[in-house]
């Protein structure tokens, strides 16, 4: 009687193994095309009168791909990459005017965690969550050296968390199409080789794509 009742909760426990893990080991790539929307928030800068909010990073769209890999059905990791995007620094307000301040390359590299609630539907959301490094290279700022004299940098990486929300539509038996939105919290210094710090760059952009993604 005991090796029935045995036999019987090992099979249900392999039963829901096999429905549970069906999909371990699926990888999933997508590409999408996404546009980064700054919040460009900075504290003011009074030596150039420049007043808060007053430094904008560059939106604009750029490439991206990304890798999943799927645990369980439900359960993935994504980890989000592109090539160090190049924005335009520019300050809208100060006692020179408004004026363009140089540029720099950024790449913010992001792994989240992923929750899929309709694994087997043809609308699949999931929520994510999880954090991004992201690095400054190509710091180049010599319209605002000569602005403010002396020589200006960045730091050159930030660490914060991220946000993701999204979908994939099923459109073939292993395609699909994305819309994805992401947060990420992105935050570095300016500061001044004779003045010290100036500001603190809080970018915090949003991060809206469309893509096309195929799992394997």
């Amino acid at each position: 009687m005991h090796k029935k009742v045995l036999m019987a909760v090992a099979a249900s426990a392999l039963f829901v193994s096999s429905n549970v893990f069906a999909e371990t080991g699926d990888w999933m790539v997508r590409i999408r095309a996404v546009h980064v929307d700054w919040a460009n928030e900075s504290d003011p800068v009074n030596a150039l009168a420049v007043p808060a909010n007053g430094i904008h990073l560059e939106n604009k769209t750029i490439p991206e791909v990304d890798i999943s890999y799927f645990f369980t059905r439900n359960l993935a990791a994504e980890l989000i990459l592109t090539d160090p995007q190049k924005h335009k620094i520019n300050i809208t307000q100060s006692a020179a005017g408004a004026f363009e301040a140089g540029s720099l390359r950024e790449l913010p590299p992001t792994l989240t965690l992923q929750y899929h609630f309709l694994p087997d539907a043809q609308f699949r959301p999931y929520v994510g969550a999880g954090f991004n490094y992201t690095t400054f290279s190509k710091v180049d700022l010599a319209p605002l050296n000569a602005v403010s004299g002396g020589n200006n940098t960045i730091d050159r990486a930030s660490f914060g968390g991220a946000l993701q929300l999204g979908f994939d539509v099923k459109v073939g038996a292993n395609s699909y199409i994305n819309l994805d939105v992401k947060k990420l919290y992105i935050k570095t210094d300016l500061t001044n080789s004779a003045l010290g710090k100036l500001s603190t760059i809080t970018g915090d952009p949003v991060l809206i794509g469309i893509g096309y993604g195929l799992k394997f």
